[in-house]
C-alpha cells in the first residue's frame, strides 16, 4: 500500500481532530501532500471507522485512487498544494468557535497577538460559496493569499502546515483566537494592535518555534 506510514498518521489526526473538540463526526477532513498528489480522508466515513485502507490518493489532476470516495472538498486540498509550495498538510474543522464568526461572515483582527501564528494581520473570512465546488477552493485560496489559515463563511476553518502536527496545531489554534474573541466580544469591540506592531511579531514569529509563550 502507498504510503502506509501517512495513511495512518491521517488517520490519528483526524480522530485527534475530534479529541480536540474541533470538528465532530465525519464533518471535516485532513490531507497529506505525497509525490504527484496527496492522500485524504473519504468523503463521509465517521472517523471512529476510518481505517488506513480508507485513505484515498487523488493525483494532481484531479484523478482519485482507492475503493472510497475521497472527501468532498478535495479541490481545495489540491489546490492548496499546487499554489503553496510550503504546505505539506491541510486540515478542514467544523470547529465550533471560529464557525459561529464565520457564519457571521466576521474575519479575526488582531485582537491578539497570536493571530500572526497564521502568517498575517488578521484570519480573513472567504465568502461563502457551495461545499466541494471549484468556487468555493477559489475563495479559499484567494482568503489564504499570505496566511496559513482562513475561515469559511457559513462553513468552518482550512489551516496548513508543513506537517500534520503542524497543520492540526494551527487549526486547534485558530479555534482558541476564535473562542477568545467571541468572548471579548460579548463585551465590547476589542482594541486591534496596529499593523506596525503585527509587523514586530510577525518578525520575531520567523524565529519562533511550535507553541506560544
Amino acid at each position: 500500500m502507498i504510503d502506509a506510514a501517512l495513511r495512518e498518521r491521517i488517520v490519528a489526526t483526524a480522530r485527534r481532530m475530534n479529541a480536540l473538540g474541533i470538528n465532530q463526526g465525519s464533518s471535516g477532513n485532513v490531507s497529506a501532500r505525497v509525490e504527484g498528489g496527496f492522500l485524504v480522508t473519504p468523503s463521509g466515513l465517521p472517523y471512529e471507522e476510518l481505517q488506513p485502507a480508507d485513505i484515498v490518493h487523488v493525483g494532481r489532476d484531479g484523478h482519485a485512487t482507492g475503493h472510497r470516495a475521497p472527501s468532498s472538498e478535495w479541490r481545495f486540498h489540491r489546490d492548496i498544494y499546487a499554489g503553496r509550495p510550503e504546505a505539506g498538510a491541510v486540515v478542514h474543522t467544523h470547529s465550533a468557535f471560529a464557525t459561529t464568526l464565520a457564519c457571521l461572515g466576521r474575519p479575526i483582527p488582531a485582537f491578539h497577538y497570536e493571530v500572526a501564528f497564521a502568517g498575517g494581520t488578521d484570519i480573513r473570512c472567504a465568502p461563502y460559496r457551495t461545499f466541494g465546488t471549484q468556487a468555493l477552493s477559489d475563495a479559499a485560496l484567494a482568503a489564504l493569499e499570505g496566511r496559513r489559515a482562513c475561515l469559511l463563511a457559513h462553513h468552518g476553518v482550512i489551516a496548513f502546515g508543513t506537517d500534520l502536527d503542524d497543520a492540526l496545531r494551527l487549526a486547534d489554534k485558530v479555534e482558541a483566537l476564535a473562542r477568545l474573541y467571541w468572548q471579548a466580544i460579548q463585551v465590547a469591540e476589542p482594541t486591534v494592535l496596529d499593523e506596525a506592531e503585527m509587523a514586530r511579531v510577525l518578525e520575531r514569529f520567523r524565529h519562533y518555534g511550535p507553541g506560544s509563550g
